[in-house]
C-alpha cells in the first residue's frame, strides 16, 4: 500500500482496496496500522455529493522510507563545487553525470524502438531509486518518476533538473516537456515525450512493471 500511495496519492481505503484486489475492511485494517506506525496520515476531502471521505497519504516518516541517494553528503559536496567555482561548476558537475550515463545507453540503444528507449531509461533510473515508469500516449509516450532520490538536491540545485530533462532528450532521441514536478508539491515528475508519426509507440505497450 504505500508503494501505491506514493505513486498516486492521495487514495481512499477503497480505492486502494481495489487496487490490490481485497476487502474495503481489509484495506482499513492495514491503514489503522500504517496511521499507528505513523507512516500514513489522512484528510478529510469532499469528492462530489454525500458525507466527506477520507484519503490517505504518505507521512513523512513514510515518505523517508522510500531511496534517497545520500542527500545531505551530496548537498555538502555542491555547496563546495559552487563556493570554488560558482553555480557554473555546478552545472557542469550534473551535464557531465548525465552525460556519462546517456553515453552508457547509446551503446545499447543504436537500433532500438522508442518503447525499448523508454524500458531502458526506466529501468536505469528505478536502479537509481526514482519508482520509473512509462505509459504510452497519442503522439508518443507519458514518462514518470514516482520517487525523487535526491529530493534536497533538487531543491538547492535547480540544475539538477534542467539536465535530467536534457538527458531524457538525449536518450530518447524526442522532444520531452516537464508537465508535473515533485519539487514544485506534485506527486510525480512528469513528462510528455513527442514522437514522430512513425516512431510512435502502439497503444498495446504497457507500464514497466511496479516495484514491490
Amino acid at each position: 500500500m504505500l508503494v501505491e500511495l506514493k505513486r498516486s496519492q492521495p487514495l481512499t481505503a477503497r480505492e486502494l482496496a481495489e487496487r490490490h484486489g481485497v476487502s474495503v475492511t481489509a484495506a482499513r485494517r492495514h491503514l489503522k496500522e500504517l496511521e499507528s506506525g505513523q507512516l500514513v496520515a489522512y484528510q478529510r476531502q469532499q469528492r462530489g455529493l454525500g458525507a466527506p471521505t477520507f484519503a490517505y497519504r504518505l507521512s513523512a516518516a513514510g515518505e523517508a522510507l522510500f531511496p534517497k541517494r545520500y542527500e545531505e553528503t551530496l548537498t555538502a559536496a555542491l555547496d563546495f563545487v559552487e563556493r570554488s567555482g560558482g553555480r557554473g561548476a555546478v552545472r557542469r558537475f550534473f551535464a557531465e553525470h548525465f552525460d556519462e550515463a546517456a553515453e552508457g545507453l547509446r551503446l545499447t540503444l543504436q537500433e532500438a524502438s522508442p518503447e525499448e528507449r523508454a524500458t531502458a531509461v526506466a529501468e536505469l533510473l528505478s536502479r537509481q531509486g526514482f519508482m520509473a515508469e512509462w505509459t504510452p500516449h497519442p503522439g508518443g509516450l507519458r514518462f514518470a518518476e514516482h520517487n525523487c532520490a535526491m529530493h534536497a538536491v533538487a531543491e538547492r540545485f535547480p540544475e539538477l533538473c534542467h539536465e535530467e530533462l536534457r538527458f531524457l532528450q538525449d536518450v530518447l532521441g524526442a522532444q520531452v516537456s516537464r508537465e508535473r514536478h515533485i519539487v514544485s508539491g506534485c506527486n510525480a515528475c512528469e513528462y510528455a515525450v513527442s514522437l514522430p508519426e512513425r516512431a510512435t509507440a502502439p497503444a498495446s505497450a504497457g507500464r514497466l512493471e511496479e516495484l514491490k
